[in-house]
């Protein structure tokens, strides 16, 4: 949807020069509207990620014009495909498993025949890369409590006014739900403000309580 916000807020001439978003946002295209995204880069949640040594996307390096990647060992894939879906584009690329079987690198490779990789598109792929080294200074850190603040207040609409679901039918009533909401948590947190109400604290799962006490000896 940041596409189409953009596009209604040049129209205004409300553009922001920065936005706060989570890790699908930062893929989103707003560079012709020159909007800076500033969030967290999506995690790799692949066993090579988690083991020392082991070969994550990075050590291969795609060629993009020629739609070749080139591993490790220095043999080329096999085929190069784009996968469309749910509007997302994923390019599938497969090495052959005639390489990968007698590959003297593969335990720090792949547990398959062979190896896939699953990049994004070229664009969404290298805006992931330029984010990543900006997750370690301190300006991160500090937009990250202000993101952190949004979904808060996210939560708070969700959870105690129903915000996911429209109460109306159309675009035009459910949007006067979203502002009539807003002003109700705008109105609950000044009622808070003046009441000198403490600030809530994070909430726990049920789960991560119980694995937060300590065990019998």
């Amino acid at each position: 949807m940041l596409d189409l916000l953009h596009a209604a807020l040049a129209t205004k001439d409300l553009l922001p020069a920065r936005r706060l978003v989570d890790a699908d946002g930062l893929v989103a295209a707003a560079r012709d509207h020159d909007v800076v995204q500033t969030g967290p880069v999506s995690k790799d949640n692949q066993w090579q990620a988690r083991t020392e040594g082991a070969f994550t996307i990075e050590a291969f390096h795609p060629d993009w014009d020629r739609k070749i990647a080139t591993c490790p060992a220095g043999h080329d894939s096999r085929s190069w495909h784009p996968n469309h879906n749910l509007g997302r584009t994923v390019i599938r690329i497969r090495f052959a498993a005639q390489h990968c079987r007698a590959c003297s690198v593969k335990p720090r490779c792949t547990r398959s025949q062979r190896r896939l990789l699953t990049p994004r598109s070229r664009e969404e792929h290298d805006a992931l890369v330029a984010a990543q080294p900006r997750e370690t200074s301190s300006a991160f850190a500090v937009d990250r409590r202000r993101r952190a603040g949004i979904e808060g207040t996210l939560s708070r609409g969700v959870r105690t006014m129903g915000l996911r679901r429209s109460r109306y039918l159309g675009l035009a009533r459910t949007h006067l739900q979203h502002l009539l909401t807003a002003k109700a948590i705008n109105l609950g947190r000044l009622a808070a403000w003046i009441g000198d109400t403490p600030a809530g604290r994070t909430r726990r799962s049920a789960f991560a309580r119980l694995m937060a006490r300590p065990t019998a000896a």
